[in-house]
């Protein structure tokens, strides 16, 4: 990979880390916990969430009408998001092995934490929960086409991309046809070490 690319995916990775550090404060501030993928929090804290909670039938009676005509097309979505969640995991499962790429974690994906957040209401939650599917279900599968884009056609584009997936900027150069095969061999490695990782992590 080009040195000054490393240099600034190196920098692009601090900067997320220290971020990531700024939202754990503010969490902190508000006394939320995780434990074992769960969050906790005081009872103090909860009873104060509670004060802030709308109830269901307030919610409803309230909607604005946008919205109410939003649902009929909103939640039909899942059907096909099961559906490609589906494809994706079968198809990862038979096709990594044999292709020596590692598999992806989907549990890794998907985060429903904020059913634990006392001022929402259940339809609250429930809507919660279905973004937070639709956009892990987004991340999963990202991931996935990544890696395999990663073994078939690690090759940049000549356009610039809106964004791209974290294999991106260690693919081969966009008309470099001298090195290309030497890259593809490279990365092709490259993901066989990480499976290797993978299994003796596993261990």
């Amino acid at each position: 990979m080009n040195p000054k690319i490393q240099e600034f995916l190196d920098r692009i990775q601090q900067l997320e880390a220290a971020i990531e550090q700024e939202a754990k404060s503010r969490r902190q501030q508000r006394q939320a916990d995780f434990e074992e993928h769960k969050v906790r929090f005081e009872k103090e804290v909860l009873a104060q969430q509670k004060r802030f909670k709308e109830g269901l039938l307030g919610y409803v009676l309230t909607a604005e009408w946008r919205h109410v005509l939003c649902v009929p097309f909103i939640y039909p979505v899942l059907l096909p998001m099961l559906l490609l969640d589906a494809f994706v995991t079968l198809y990862q499962w038979v096709c990594f092995p044999l292709c020596g790429i590692p598999r992806v974690k989907r549990s890794d994906y998907f985060v429903y934490d904020r059913t634990h957040l006392a001022y929402l209401n259940w339809l609250e939650k429930i809507n919660c929960a279905y973004c937070s599917y639709g956009n892990g279900l987004m991340a999963y599968g990202r991931e996935v086409v990544g890696l395999t884009e990663k073994y078939w056609c690690p090759i940049k584009h000549a356009r610039r991309m809106m964004q791209t997936h974290a294999h991106y900027h260690g693919f081969a150069d966009y008309g470099d046809a001298e090195n290309y095969r030497a890259e593809l061999a490279r990365l092709r490695a490259e993901l066989m070490q990480m499976r290797t990782d993978a299994s003796n992590s596993d261990l």
